[in-house]
């Protein structure tokens, strides 16, 4: 497993390792024990997976407040997408920064995505999926978005010439001026 530092605290990237041979590959995404090793001590009860067919389609930005916030472990499963994370934890010496990943189903790299942070992503191709493991339950009333476009963030999503493809939910997100963040630095999960 390979973890890379991002430029923003607790943000990373992980690159399982993959073991091939001629019928295909092998590859253990997520093991307790050795994250506990990296010191990464999250603990995931809920396994997600959602299919884009369009490219173009842009989930988020989203989170869940206190106390049911989420870390999640995201992944792609077939082909590929840009992965994004906003940083929105008050006192964070990269408040409102984002990040982004390319993660695809040939590079098998993850992003570990702490709470604090706004997470969404756009899909590069077609019947794209998108697999993620959270540190709590999906609790509606919790939830929040902001929006992916606002300037005040300033997400270069590289999209091209594709037109986004948006929830009714995320186009009507707000943006983040006025965004009162639950979220303080080095609180935990």
């Amino acid at each position: 497993m390979q973890i890379d530092e991002t430029g923003i605290p607790d943000l990373l990237v992980i690159t399982p390792r993959r073991f091939g041979d001629a019928r295909g590959f092998f590859a253990e995404t997520y093991n307790r024990d050795r994250f506990a090793e990296h010191g990464l001590d999250t603990v995931f009860v809920q396994d997600n997976h959602s299919l884009s067919d369009t490219p173009g389609t842009v989930r988020g930005l989203h989170f869940q407040v206190p106390p049911r916030a989420q870390a999640k472990l995201v992944r792609c499963g077939r082909g590929a997408l840009f992965d994004v994370a906003v940083d929105i934890r008050r006192g964070s010496p990269t408040y409102r920064r984002w990040f982004g990943v390319e993660l695809s189903f040939e590079n098998g790299k993850q992003l570990l995505v702490p709470a604090g942070f706004a997470h969404g992503f756009a899909t590069r191709v077609p019947d794209t999926e998108i697999i993620y493991k959270c540190s709590d339950v999906y609790a509606p009333e919790t939830e929040g978005a902001l929006r992916f476009d606002d300037p005040d963030i300033g997400i270069d999503w590289a999209m091209g010439d594709l037109t986004p493809v948006l929830s009714e939910k995320d186009a009507a997100a707000p943006g983040f001026a006025g965004f009162d963040s639950p979220f303080t630095y080095g609180d935990g999960p």
